[in-house]
C-alpha cells in the first residue's frame, strides 16, 4: 500500500516552489511556512446509550498577517493536526489570492458522523466549541462549515460562543443560516466560484463550455452546486461521485433530476439514481474518464502520481483543498494538462463568508444580486491575476497563484514588521 502523502509538506512543496520561480528568499516568507498557533483538544461527550466518549479536535491558526484568521471546520475519522495545519496554510494563500482581508485558519474533530443522532452531532459541536472559544472571536478567528459540518451546526457553535461570551455574536462563525444571521447565497457560493473560474479559463482556452463535457468527484455541496451551474450553462456531465461510489453516462446526467433524488434521499447520496445509459463507477473510474474538465470536489490526495498518469481530462478544477499532490502536479504538467488551483477555484467560499462577515459586524444584511455580483467580481479579477502571472511567467497556474499570494503576504509582512 502506498504511503500516504502528509498534506503539510506537500503544501511546504508547493510554496517552497512557487518562491524559487518568484526568485524570493527564504528569509522573505519564512514565517509563511509555520503555523502561528496550534491548538489539541480533547472533551468528553455523552452518547445517547449513556457511554461517554472522548473526542479530539483541532484548531490552527496559521497566519494573522493580512487580518483575522478564517477557516472552516470538518469532521472526519481521518482529521489530523498535519491536514489541519495544511488546510490552515492553504486558507492563507486562498484569501491573499482573492485579496480579501482575512488569514487562514482551520479546525476539525477526529470523528466519523456517520450513524450519530442529531443529538450526538449538536453535543460534539457544542463541546468542540467550548474548548476552543477562547481561541476564537469576530475578531480573531471566524470558523465555517467544510467536510460533513453544516448550517445547523455552524448556528451551534454561534450559540455556545455567544452564551459563554455573554453577547450575541454572530460574527465568531459563518456559513450559518440565513434566520440566524448568515448570507444569502453562501451555501451555493464554493460551487457557483469554481463555476465563475471555469467560465473564465474555458474563455482563456477557446473552448465553448456548452459543448464540453465534464466530470465531477465530490457531490456534496460544492460538487453538486457546481455541476448545477456548469449544466444550466449548458455542459454535459457525463460523471459524478459521492461516498457510496460513482455514475457514468456518456449521453450526459440529468443533473436537476439528480439533484432530487439525492435531496429526498435519506442519506443524501446519488446510490440507486436510475437513469437511461447510466452505469456504476468507482472513485479510479470518476478521476480517470475521459472529459474535457475534471472537478475535484472531495478531499485531498486524489490525483496522486499513478493516478495523474491516467488522468485523461483535457482541464482539472480544484474545487476541494489539495487534491492534488507534489508529484501528481508534475505528472498533469509534463503531459499539459492544465490544473486551476484550489487556492483560487474554491476562494468563492470564503468570499462570501467575508461578505457574511462584514453584514454581521455592519447588522445590515445584502439581497442575492449584491453577493453574486460581488462574488463574481472578487472571482473574475482574480483569476485574471493569476492567468496573466502565469502566461507573463510562463508557469503552471499553482505556481501563480502562490506568487500572487505571496506579494501580498509578504508586503503586508514589511509594512507590519517583526515584534521582538
Amino acid at each position: 500500500m502506498a504511503q500516504k502523502t502528509n498534506p503539510f509538506e506537500n503544501m511546504l512543496e508547493q510554496l517552497d516552489a512557487a518562491a524559487e520561480i518568484a526568485g524570493l528568499d527564504k528569509q522573505d516568507y519564512i514565517t509563511l511556512r509555520y503555523p502561528e498557533r496550534e491548538l489539541t483538544v480533547n472533551f468528553p461527550v455523552k452518547m445517547d446509550d449513556g457511554t461517554i466518549r472522548v473526542f479530539t479536535g483541532y484548531r490552527v491558526q496559521h497566519s494573522t498577517i493580512r487580518g483575522p484568521a478564517k477557516g472552516g471546520i470538518r469532521f472526519h475519522p481521518d482529521v489530523d493536526m498535519d491536514e489541519t495545519r495544511a488546510l490552515a496554510a492553504w486558507m492563507t494563500f486562498k484569501c491573499a489570492v482573492v485579496d480579501i482581508p482575512y488569514g487562514g485558519a482551520k479546525g476539525g474533530v477526529t470523528v466519523d458522523p456517520t450513524g450519530l443522532s442529531q443529538g450526538e452531532i449538536e453535543r460534539i459541536t457544542r463541546g468542540y466549541t467550548a474548548k476552543i472559544a477562547d481561541f476564537i472571536g469576530p475578531e480573531k478567528d471566524i470558523p465555517a462549515t467544510d467536510v460533513n459540518t453544516t448550517q445547523q451546526m455552524m448556528g451551534w457553535i454561534m450559540d455556545t460562543y455567544s452564551t459563554l461570551a455573554g453577547v450575541y455574536s454572530p460574527g465568531v462563525v459563518t456559513s450559518k443560516p440565513v434566520e440566524a444571521g448568515g448570507s444569502v447565497g453562501r451555501k451555493e457560493a464554493t460551487g457557483l466560484g469554481v463555476f465563475f473560474v471555469t467560465w473564465e479559463l474555458a474563455k482563456k482556452l477557446n473552448m465553448d463550455l456548452a459543448k464540453s463535457t465534464v466530470a465531477v468527484q465530490g457531490f456534496g455541496n460544492v460538487g453538486s452546486n457546481a455541476a448545477k451551474f456548469l449544466y444550466e450553462a449548458g455542459a454535459k456531465i457525463v460523471a459524478v461521485s459521492d461516498v457510496s461510489g460513482g455514475l457514468y453516462c456518456e449521453d450526459g446526467l440529468d443533473i436537476p433530476a439528480l439533484l432530487e433524488y439525492v435531496d429526498k434521499h435519506p442519506r443524501r447520496i446519488i446510490e440507486g439514481y436510475q437513469q437511461e445509459g447510466v452505469k456504476t463507477t468507482d472513485n479510479h473510474g470518476i478521476l480517470t474518464c475521459k472529459c474535457d474538465f475534471l472537478v475535484l470536489a472531495a478531499l485531498e490526495n486524489q490525483i496522486t502520481e499513478e493516478v495523474a498518469k491516467e488522468v485523461q481530462a483535457k482541464v482539472v478544477i480544484e474545487g476541494a483543498n489539495g487534491p492534488t499532490t507534489f508529484a501528481g502536479d508534475k505528472v498533469l504538467e509534463e503531459r499539459g494538462i492544465i490544473a486551476c488551483p484550489d487556492i483560487l477555484t474554491n476562494a468563492g467560499g470564503v468570499t462570501c463568508s467575508y461578505f457574511e462577515w462584514v453584514q454581521n459586524l455592519q447588522h445590515h444584511y445584502w439581497d442575492i444580486e449584491t453577493v453574486n455580483s460581488n462574488l463574481e467580481r472578487i472571482m473574475v479579477k482574480a483569476f485574471n491575476e493569476v492567468y496573466e502571472t502565469a502566461e507573463e511567467l510562463k508557469i503552471p497556474m499553482r505556481m501563480a497563484a502562490y506568487i500572487v499570494a505571496l506579494k501580498r503576504l509578504i508586503a503586508a509582512q514589511k509594512i507590519r514588521g517583526i515584534f521582538l
